[in-house]
């Protein structure tokens, strides 16, 4: 049936042969005879082929981390940028007179952000002074009360050494009596009578040390009564400062330089201590990049590191490893994983390594806390 249709089919008209004919003269005779082969390639075709095949193998090898490139970095996604995120919140209460800052705007340490009504502490304030100043006239007049009982006791002394010479005088008349009394010259009255004046100057020296000791104790208890006060003047002092302290607060500063972030709070609202306000972010700024176990082994202290933000475009930055957390994450959490029931599946630890930002980069000015970070450690340096 194939040979019916293939004969069926027309021969070629002498138009087509004539145009056939001059095709097949215009071909070289070697292809005439064998038919055509591409042109041989030169040892410089040859070679370029060969490297360009390498280097492919090369990228693959890199790109994969796969040996002869395995261990030269470690790579992780699990990256982003930190600071020290301050929140802004008083220490009394009150109601706010002022917020003098706009949001995300730059401040100095010591700048003025928000005021709260000081008529109150002021207040305090003058309160505590006039304690502070009862207390020095309290003791003052302690100091007073000693010179005065000073010289009561020196008086006293006075007394004892009068009520000596007295019984002095008695002794030496109570000898002449006792010689007159022998020979008759003077009565038993007038014996009897010099002995009493001996005794009553004996009880009048005995009364004159006991109100010296008087005296005495009474300028000891003034001198121990001036501790409680000395302590009463510093307490009054401590409250001085402590109402200061509060009046003070009622300007909140600015802790640092720094930016802030958005102001949540409006003149006239009623602010208590610990009262987020706003937030403060420093300049300073570094990168925490949470590494599986295995991929520390060989991490160390000051190599080099390379750094994308998604931020900023895939543009890289430089950095060091500055350190490195001194346990997993997992110790630090609060709810620890309790493997008591027998059930284990082995998950691999994330470990915190601190990355510091190389200074003079451009770039670096644009990060902020909480950007994603994608790292890569040169561990094979």
């Amino acid at each position: 049936m194939d040979q019916t249709k293939q004969s069926e089919r027309p021969a070629p008209g002498p138009e087509r042969a004539e145009q056939a004919a001059p095709v097949a003269e215009q071909l070289p005779p070697e292809v005439q005879h064998h038919g055509w082969r591409p042109p041989a390639k030169g040892p410089l075709t040859i070679v370029a082929i060969v490297v360009i095949g390498i280097a492919a193998v090369l990228a693959i090898l890199y790109a994969w981390q796969l040996p002869p490139f395995a261990g030269w970095a470690q790579e992780t996604d699990n990256a982003y940028v930190r600071g020290r995120v301050t929140v802004i919140s008083p220490q009394v209460n009150g109601y706010i007179t002022s917020v003098p800052v706009q949001d995300f705007q730059q401040v100095r340490q010591g700048q003025i952000l928000a005021t709260i009504d000081d008529r109150i502490y002021a207040a305090r304030v003058a309160q505590a002074k006039a304690n502070v100043a009862a207390q020095l006239a309290s003791l003052a007049n302690s100091q007073q009360s000693e010179r005065s009982r000073q010289a009561a006791l020196a008086g006293r002394a006075a007394g004892v050494a009068s009520a000596r010479a007295q019984e002095v005088r008695a002794e030496a008349d109570m000898r002449r009596a006792q010689a007159l009394v022998s020979d008759g010259s003077i009565s038993a009255r007038e014996f009897d009578q010099t002995r009493a004046a001996l005794l009553a100057a004996q009880a009048a020296v005995r009364q004159a040390q006991a109100q010296q000791g008087v005296g005495e104790q009474d300028v000891r208890s003034v001198v121990v009564g001036r501790g409680g006060l000395e302590a009463g003047v510093e307490n009054a002092r401590a409250a001085l400062r402590l109402a200061q302290i509060d009046l003070d607060n009622t300007r909140i500063r600015a802790p640092v330089d720094g930016r802030l972030s958005e102001v949540g709070v409006r003149r006239g609202a009623y602010v208590t201590a610990g009262t987020q306000l706003m937030f403060l972010v420093p300049h300073d700024l570094w990168v925490i990049a949470n590494f599986k176990e295995a991929q520390t082994h060989t991490m160390r202290l000051g190599q080099a590191v390379t750094f994308r933000v998604d931020a900023l475009g895939g543009q890289r930055l430089r950095g060091r490893i500055e350190n490195i957390a001194p346990a997993a994450g997992s110790e630090f959490a609060v709810l620890k994983a309790d493997n008591a029931t027998g059930n284990f599946v082995k998950v691999a630890q994330r470990i915190a390594v601190r990355i510091r930002i190389d200074p003079d980069q451009a770039l670096a000015q644009r990060l902020r806390p909480g950007m994603s970070v994608e790292v890569r450690v040169a561990t094979g340096g």
